[in-house]
């Protein structure tokens, strides 16, 4: 599958999984081309980002309860402020 650059794109060109990832990049593909479908529909990256906590999150409760998701939650903080979820940061 050819998803073309999207949001989801690290500007470094380096994906954000490695190679034993590889289910969870392709994953990752197919939400970028549905976004992107959406975009193209009139909603707007706000709507999509706020609807795709809430699945997420909501299939995290489901898959391994309210506590581990909430342990989950909690390391969040910490991983933005070091560049986690930084599409614009260089990975060296």
């Amino acid at each position: 599958m050819s998803t073309p650059k999207t949001i989801f794109s690290p500007a470094s060109g380096i994906g954000p999984f490695d190679r034993s990832q590889s289910e969870r990049q392709l994953a990752l593909e197919y939400l970028a081309e549905a976004w992107n479908s959406a975009e193209d529909d009139g909603l707007e990256p706000a709507s999509l980002a706020h609807a795709s906590l809430f699945a997420a999150l909501a299939t995290f409760v489901k898959l391994h309860g309210d506590e581990a998701t909430a342990d989950l939650v909690a390391q969040l903080p910490d991983r933005i402020r070091n560049g986690e979820y930084n599409l614009e940061r260089i990975l060296q």
